[in-house]
């Protein structure tokens, strides 16, 4: 979601930098069009970040018999980490 976002904000500052030529006297369209695209590409970037994270879970089973002998079982497991909510 947040590449979305990021995209979204990248377009829409493009647009207002360079698109719109309107003059308003109480704000500068061009400058507000180069913080936005500046903020998506920063979003865009930690969006990426996030979704190329991964976490490893390590489990390990360790079980015996009756002859003494005892058999050792690893799994390690690899997923994307949405636990930020991004």
């Amino acid at each position: 979601m947040s590449i979305g976002a990021g995209i979204f904000l990248f377009a829409v500052g493009a647009i207002l930098a360079f698109a719109v030529n309107v003059d308003v006297q109480w704000v500068n369209l061009d400058m507000i069009g180069y913080i936005l695209m500046i903020a998506g590409a920063v979003i865009f970037v930690i969006g990426l970040v996030l979704m190329m994270r991964r976490r490893s879970v390590d489990s390990v089973t360790r079980t015996t018999d009756s002859a003494g002998g005892e058999r050792v079982t690893r799994r390690s497991t690899s997923a994307s980490d949405d636990a930020a909510g991004l």
